[in-house]
């Protein structure tokens, strides 16, 4: 399956950003989907994940209350819906898919490009 993210850019504290990775392939409603993040000089880090079927996600803390993670099979897309964005979510964000892990640790097996959101504040 190939990814591409998009919906990055210039946002204020406060604000809010969704970001979309559409994706190529006709299983796309078997993969489990993510987003990360990479910070200029940090590790890239796990922001959320949603199952095949869309019934079950999970966030990281930093996120919680204030992202959410949705699909639409239809389409074969993953959103990702940020609020309330921080600075400290400046990053490049990327989405990720895989048909056997549903889980926060970076070894899905199929990486989009990324997406660069910068938060002003």
């Amino acid at each position: 399956v190939q990814l591409q993210a998009f919906g990055g850019g210039l946002v204020q504290a406060g604000g809010s950003r969704r970001l979309s990775c559409a994706a190529s392939g006709r299983t796309f409603s078997s993969y489990a989907l993510a987003w990360f993040r990479q910070a200029p000089g940090k590790e890239r880090e796990f922001v959320a994940a949603i199952n095949w079927s869309g019934g079950n996600t999970f966030y990281a803390d930093s996120v919680k209350g204030r992202f959410t993670i949705s699909r639409d099979n239809a389409k074969n897309t993953v959103y990702l819906q940020m609020s309330s964005l921080k600075p400290e979510d400046t990053a490049v964000y990327y989405c990720a898919a895989d048909m056997a892990r549903f889980s926060s640790r970076n070894e899905y097996d199929y990486w989009g490009q990324g997406t660069h959101v910068t938060v002003s504040s």
